[in-house]
């Protein structure tokens, strides 16, 4: 634990710190894509048919119905609940009260749904909570929750399937429409580019000043680097007084150019979160 040891340091010294997070933190959460267990559980018709977790139906081409099965009960289980999420909560408390920053790739909001705030989160890869049209015949977006509700209301756990008059429509142009997330070139990304504004004139300002900066990755492989993984590693290069820290159990590797400042550590996020929190005195 001397890497976890170091971090805390580096973070307690730091002016400025970026949360740059991906599936394995929201995994750590409780969330992960890849248990099976949990999928049996919420997916019995889905488990029958052979499938046994939810990464493998990302993407998956299916009638409408089936889709819509599934697509409901996901969403209400990793978007609205209303429970808090005490491994979000203690990494809240690393940070409150400091000047920071957060990047995630995962859309299920669970930052600002434990005390994060709004006006200091990116989220490049969309939210399960809106929805839009697939053509899309307008850039506008809608609240997900009334059509997922109206989903489980006529879902059956035991075919999968929802009834047809429960599949939602574009309020718009009456076409098909999915949640709000980057899936395709039909992604609607305009409300969310304002955070992109906020996050890059935060960052200018940090290396304007000279302050120093850590950026904290947390559980972000290499299903789309591109998104969380290359823009840690980008911002620690040209910000002059940057540290780097990736937490990542499998892949905790980083480049060459930054091993002087930046700390591989390789455990899960969950380990990681709770021993930074006792070393900062934010543990509860």
């Amino acid at each position: 634990m001397n890497d976890l040891r170091d971090a805390a340091e580096w973070l307690k010294s730091a002016d400025r710190v970026l949360i740059t997070a991906g599936a394995g933190l929201s995994a750590a959460a409780g969330f992960d894509y890849t248990d099976e267990g949990r999928f049996a559980e919420l997916f019995p018709a889905l488990h029958r048919a052979g499938l046994r977790a939810r990464y493998e139906m990302i993407g998956r081409d299916l009638p409408p119905e089936y889709l819509w099965g599934f697509w409901a009960v996901h969403a209400e289980d990793v978007r609205f609940s209303p429970e808090p999420s005490p491994l979000y909560e203690r990494l809240h408390g690393i940070v409150d009260g400091r000047d920071y920053f957060v990047m995630t790739s995962n859309v299920d909001r669970l930052f600002p749904r434990n005390g994060f705030d709004e006006d200091r989160l990116y989220t490049p890869q969309g939210d399960y909570g809106l929805y839009q049209c697939l053509t899309p015949c307008t850039r506008q977006v809608w609240p997900s929750e009334p059509i997922i509700r109206k989903a489980l209301d006529h879902y059956d756990p035991t075919t999968g399937k929802v009834d047809p008059e429960a599949i939602p429509s574009c309020p718009n142009c009456g076409g098909e429409v999915f949640l709000n997330v980057n899936a395709d070139g039909w992604y609607i990304n305009d409300h969310f580019l304002p955070g992109l504004d906020r996050l890059n004139d935060w960052l200018v300002q940090t290396r304007e000043v000279g302050d120093t900066l850590v950026v904290v990755e947390i559980g972000a492989g290499f299903n789309t680097p591109s998104v969380i993984r290359w823009p840690g590693e980008r911002v620690t290069r040209v910000v002059p007084n940057a540290r780097f820290i990736r937490i990542n159990r499998d892949h905790p590797e980083v480049p060459d150019d930054l091993a002087d400042r930046a700390l591989a550590i390789a455990v899960d996020a969950g380990t990681a979160i709770d021993q930074l929190a006792h070393s900062s005195g934010a543990s509860s």
